[in-house]
């Protein structure tokens, strides 16, 4: 990743977790019974946010695909992809 797309990454993450914070977690839901996920809400914000603005990819199996492949060192946490 290049250093102009590290800092754009950061700046997402940043700005999502202090929005996270103060406002979306009280309209967002996960849907999880797991409300100690180890890979955030503000995290697969990010990851989405982030993919789609600068990768283009739309479709979730594609976003998905491209964190594991070449965002794995900054989301290690990064769960495995399951169809619902």
């Amino acid at each position: 990743m290049t250093d102009c797309k590290a800092v754009k990454l950061i700046a997402i993450y940043m700005y999502i977790s202090e929005l996270y914070e103060i406002e979306l977690q009280y309209a967002c839901q996960r849907f999880s019974n797991n409300s100690t996920a180890e890979f955030t809400d503000a995290e697969l914000m990010t990851v989405y946010i982030f993919i789609i603005s600068e990768e283009q990819r739309f479709q979730v199996k594609q976003i998905h695909r491209f964190a594991r492949e070449c965002m794995y060192t900054w989301f290690p946490k990064l769960t495995s992809y399951q169809i619902l």
